[in-house]
């Protein structure tokens, strides 16, 4: 999928809403562990619930490696049901991975050859060998970690590199000449919203990846008023406030959630794309 692409899906949804499929499954309802495959029969409900409201989900591989062959085979059947029922739809394995040389080329294979998904997140501090290969397939993109939402970021990510230069921006600006805005995104965190603002004379056309909205408490205006471009440049990432969402009816509270998500994206876009 290309950035034309992803946009053009933005525009039509009114939304920039990426669902996080973070299936744990101790927290899915009980129904769903009677099925062959629970995290899989759980991703398929979010998934008819929401997919008219999202143009993005990610799915954090963790979750589902942690139970071993009959985990990745339920990674893999949920990409696949996304992809054979909602094409447009863009599909982000949330993987973290960072290595170089062969290993990363396989890598890249088992998600982008093997899985299809349009995304994998990875840690760019091993530099351009790590994620070069990536690179090597054709609308595919690398989501590199740039500043994180958790509070160990403040141990690298905002210390000083060259000059009065963070650590995260000189990674910025340095990976930003590995790639184009057509294959290269970045992780953001919500919670670091203020810091959008430098981000943006960094790489004010590349598409930004924001986790922390919900749960871990960052403010979708806040965001959005401090990282918009001019097409609109984000995916806001939500996962457990929208998946886990509480209510007399599981489906009911997903959508509710889900809704109010994209009224206010609605809303946000409304008033800021021309």
């Amino acid at each position: 999928m290309t950035a034309d692409q992803l946009f053009r899906q933005i525009t039509l949804k009114r939304s920039f809403l990426c669902i996080g499929l973070d299936s744990d499954i101790t927290r899915i309802p009980a129904h769903f562990s009677k099925a062959e495959y629970p995290l899989f029969e759980f991703n398929r409900s979010i998934i008819d619930i929401t997919h008219d409201y999202a143009v993005a989900y990610k799915l954090n591989t963790a979750f589902y490696e942690c139970h071993g062959e009959k985990g990745w085979k339920q990674l893999e059947i949920t990409v696949d049901y996304i992809k054979n029922n909602h094409p447009d739809i863009f599909v982000i394995a949330d993987a973290k991975r960072g290595d170089i040389g062969n290993t990363a080329k396989k890598y890249a294979e088992a998600f982008f050859g093997r899985m299809n998904c349009d995304a994998v997140t990875l840690s760019p501090y091993m530099g351009s060998d790590s994620v070069a290969p990536f690179l090597d397939f054709k609308d595919k993109w690398a989501i590199l970690l740039a500043l994180t939402s958790n509070p160990g970021a403040a141990d690298f990510q905002l210390g000083r590199f060259e000059g009065d230069a963070l650590l995260f921006e000189s990674v910025i600006e340095k990976s930003k000449m590995w790639g184009t805005t057509d294959n290269i995104m970045y992780v953001i965190g919500a919670t670091r919203a203020d810091t959008l603002i430098k981000v943006r004379q960094l790489v004010p056309e590349h598409f930004l990846l924001i986790p922390g909205v919900g749960a871990q408490g960052g403010d979708l205006t806040e965001v959005a008023a401090c990282g918009f471009n001019k097409r609109c440049g984000l995916l806001v990432n939500v996962s457990r406030s929208v998946i886990f969402a509480k209510g007399a009816s599981h489906k009911d509270a997903v959508l509710e959630v889900t809704m109010a998500l994209h009224q206010e994206m609605k809303k946000i876009l409304g008033e800021k794309l021309v």
